[in-house]
């Protein structure tokens, strides 16, 4: 049974604000009405991608937490910033602190590039990241990226969310996390007997892992990782922190590469 964040706020997945010169075909979250009027053309961020793409892809991270680029601009707010037609660098670079101590992680402890990701495994757009990106990224940098993984189940919009972040936690306890992330967010249903069947295909001891849902174990830790994503501001799925820089949405693989590759360059600011 998904549980609702104890806070009464309510977490809507936002479109992110672009020029209207290049229109985002994929963005990082939607409502369920609207998730079947969505197409993604992967292909058009690949043929439209730009210096302008990757300063979007990084700076709606910076719009949301806080900068004051658009204020600086002239634009009074975010919203008004679709009607922009430069984007320009920020003077300021923000970083997060988002601990991982304890979160499911994979990749060296000591590798320069930490990338932070809240998902949520119902949410579509978190998918669609996964399919495309996940693997193919860690790949490009193998031995330099350590990823970690916190929830945000959008339990508004995503009923099923709660329990599946419960069942990739009761995993866990077996070692076998990553394995269930990967069968949460290759499948297309979710539920008990899904969950039980995806223990048995891991080879889990079925009875501690049902042992383990049916206590809640993970119902307070998963509750407290959602309240730390909504205090952040976080507001949708997925949403990445690349060394404590805030990148929103199912960014192609370029955004992430362009990104990562300036941090190890040492062309942000610390």
């Amino acid at each position: 049974m998904p549980v609702m964040p104890k806070k009464s706020t309510t977490i809507e997945e936002q479109p992110i604000p672009v020029p209207k010169s290049r229109p985002v075909t994929a963005e990082p979250a939607v409502t369920e009405k609207d998730e079947n009027t969505i197409t993604f053309k992967a292909s058009h961020f690949y043929a439209a991608l730009s210096v302008l793409t990757f300063f979007f892809g990084i700076l709606a991270g910076y719009v949301v937490w806080g900068t004051d680029l658009f204020a600086r601009a002239g634009t009074a707010s975010p919203q008004a910033a679709n009607q922009a037609q430069v984007v320009e660098e920020p003077q300021v670079v923000r970083r997060y602190d988002i601990p991982t101590e304890g979160y499911p992680a994979l990749g060296p402890e000591d590798a320069p590039i930490t990338i932070v990701e809240f998902s949520d495994f119902q949410c579509p757009f978190c998918k669609r990241w996964f399919a495309e990106v996940y693997q193919p990224l860690l790949a490009e940098y193998e031995g330099q990226i350590r990823f970690v993984y916190r929830n945000l189940p959008l339990t508004s919009i995503h009923p099923d969310a709660f329990s599946a972040a419960e069942a990739a936690m009761c995993a866990n306890e077996q070692n076998a996390f990553w394995g269930f992330h990967d069968k949460l967010l290759s499948g297309d249903v979710l539920g008990s007997s899904v969950y039980a069947q995806y223990a048995s295909d891991l080879n889990l001891n079925a009875s501690a892992f049902e042992s383990c849902m049916k206590a809640g174990t993970y119902r307070s830790m998963i509750q407290k990782d959602s309240d730390f994503a909504i205090n952040m501001g976080v507001n949708s799925t997925p949403t990445f922190f690349i060394n404590g820089l805030a990148v929103i949405g199912a960014q192609p693989i370029e955004v992430f590469k362009q990104v990562i590759d300036k941090e190890l360059a040492g062309e942000f600011p610390q």
